[in-house]
């Protein structure tokens, strides 16, 4: 069963700068993710538990395993 797009045209926004059809879901699956920055305070202000769920919305697989700069790290390259 396929997953639904919440934000379809960002999905297709990012599908056209060559994102991978998994990344452009993932992104365009995130609660705000279409919100300008600014809005968000740095990831190293997070608390680990709080960069786990959000790695865990994303889909960010061996998060369990992860420290907290790992999470940080995965968080921007996904």
């Amino acid at each position: 069963m396929a997953k639904r797009i919440k934000n379809e045209s960002q999905f297709k926004a990012l599908i056209d700068k060559g994102y991978s059809k998994e990344k452009s879901a993932r992104i365009a699956n995130t609660p705000n993710a279409a919100e300008k920055g600014g809005k968000v305070s740095p990831y190293e202000t997070w608390t680990k538990k709080e960069l786990y769920a959000q790695a865990k919305v994303i889909g960010i697989d061996g998060r369990s395993q992860m420290n907290k700069k790992e999470l940080i790290n995965a968080l921007r390259n996904n």
